[in-house]
């Protein structure tokens, strides 16, 4: 399952915005979100494009490494 850190998060609310800024991205077809991981991963239903995932989370004001 591929995945991301993503820093910033702190809340069930950053939990929430991240999972649903990924589970935009062309091909994702579920995610899961781990606030104490530190980490979104995500199926895939079709390619993903990594680059796709961390602009969506960095969209909604996180940092994806």
């Amino acid at each position: 399952m591929p995945s991301l850190i993503i820093n910033g998060m702190s809340c069930e609310h950053c939990r929430a915005s991240v999972a649903k800024a990924v589970a935009t991205v062309p091909g994702v077809e579920s995610v899961e979100v781990s606030l104490e991981k530190k980490r979104a991963a995500w199926t895939e239903k079709s390619p993903v494009d990594i680059e796709a995932v961390r602009k969506a989370v960095a969209a909604v004001g996180f940092d994806p490494e």
